[in-house]
């Protein structure tokens, strides 16, 4: 999988890119990611933070977050971008509708016997 940083405005120390690398790597437990790709920019005291993650058969999903760090916006990045790939993921294992689990699926939930 393709991990790219890289920066609009200002610079990014090696530990600064080393952290954020490590952040993306936490995103390949999701499985079938194609790239992540990690935009910062930096105007004033804010940091802006962008994730782009390329999934297979998805659109991308996109999160961005402003804060008055780098690690601070990249931890609520991350959190934004891991939430949106685990309602993808629920999502395309639940595709088989409301069916009870384990359950007749001609019984309604409520139904006693």
């Amino acid at each position: 999988m393709l991990i790219e940083i890289s920066t609009r405005h200002g610079e990014l120390t090696p530990a600064q890119r080393q952290r954020l690398q490590e952040k993306a790597e936490k995103l390949t437990r999701f499985g079938r990611l194609m790239s992540i790709e990690i935009a910062t920019s930096q105007e004033k005291a804010i940091w802006n933070v962008e994730f782009q993650v390329s999934a297979e058969h998805k659109n991308d999903f996109v999160a961005t977050e402003s804060g008055p760090t780098l690690e601070a916006a990249a931890d609520q990045c991350l959190h934004k971008i891991e939430t949106q790939l685990r309602r993808f993921k629920e999502k395309s294992q639940n595709h088989k509708g409301d069916v009870p689990q384990g359950g007749d699926p001609s019984r309604s939930v409520g139904e006693i016997d």
